[in-house]
Order: structure tokens, then C-alpha cells, then sequence
């Protein structure tokens, strides 16, 4: 019983808690935290990639467009370029919340693998010469930073483009 009444014990126990109880407990919150953000990261960019497979799946609903082809088709129908004017809408506001969800100027390991594949996505359709030039009409109303990021990508594709020889 002396033992549970006993003052030093109790104070040398509460400063051992202060030392290493305390900081280790801090340190397991702050790792269960970032595990959290992680898998939070991590959810946000299967959802973006889950989008942009379903806006594949309208490409190839869209055959006639020849939107996966390296040339655009310069014979299409008004209904055509409306549907095409269309799909390149849809794939701006994927985009663009690619952009608002995942992009950071310091991006640093998963996170910059990540948004190194959204980088190649937006340059891939940047090559085609209809989405470059219909970008200033599909960026009326954009985010102006994603904006600027996609101007700037499309433009960087465009001279590798006229410089590259064929």
C-alpha cells in the first residue's frame, strides 16, 4: 500500500511519461495521420484516374471522331464537330480538377509520379492540332492557374512539334 502512496514514485512515473510517453505518442498520431492523408492522396487519384478511363470509354464510343489518331480530321460534319467540341469539354474539367486535386508547384515523390501522369495525359491531347487550337475556347471560365499550367504544356508541345523533324 506504501507503494501506491509512495509521492517520488509518482513523480519519477509522470516524468517518464513526459519523456518518452508523451513524445512516442505524438509520434504514433503524427504517423497515423500522414498513413490517413496518404490513403486519402491516394483515393483522390484513383477516382481522377476511374474518370478519365470512363472518358476513354466515350472516345471509343466516338470512333468516327478519330480522337486517339496523331492527325485530326479536317472532313467532319457539323454534328461531329459539336460532339468532339463536346468530348473536349469533358476532358478540360477532368483536367482542370486533375489540376485543383493533385497539382502542387513542389511536388515531391508519389505525388509528383502522380501528377507526372496527368502531365503526360494533357500533353498527349495538346499534340493534336484541334484541341490546341480550340484551347482558348475551351479555357473560358477555367481555374487561371490550371489555365496558364495548360497553355503553357500546350505551347511547350506545339514548338517540340514544328521543331522535331518527321
Amino acid at each position: 500500500m506504501n507503494f501506491i502512496l509512495n509521492h517520488d514514485l509518482w513523480e519519477v512515473a509522470s516524468y517518464m511519461v513526459t519523456v518518452i510517453g508523451l513524445p512516442f505518442a505524438i509520434s504514433v498520431f503524427l504517423f497515423e495521420q500522414r498513413k490517413e492523408r496518404d490513403a486519402e492522396d491516394e483515393e483522390a487519384y484513383q477516382l481522377l484516374q476511374n474518370a478519365y478511363n470512363d472518358f476513354l470509354k466515350i472516345v471509343l464510343d466516338n470512333p468516327d471522331l478519330q480522337l486517339r489518331s496523331a492527325t485530326a480530321r479536317t472532313d467532319m460534319t457539323p454534328e461531329q464537330r459539336e460532339r468532339m467540341l463536346i468530348i473536349f469539354e469533358m476532358l478540360i474539367a477532368l483536367f482542370e480538377r486533375a489540376y485543383i486535386v493533385s497539382y502542387e508547384p513542389d511536388l515531391k515523390g508519389v505525388a509528383l509520379r502522380r501528377w507526372r501522369s496527368w502531365d503526360d495525359y494533357m500533353r498527349e491531347w495538346c499534340r493534336r492540332e484541334d484541341f490546341y487550337f480550340l484551347l482558348p475556347q475551351l479555357l473560358r471560365g477555367e481555374d487561371p492557374d490550371f489555365a496558364a499550367y495548360i497553355r503553357r504544356v500546350a505551347d511547350e508541345e506545339r514548338v517540340a512539334k514544328l521543331t522535331t523533324p518527321a
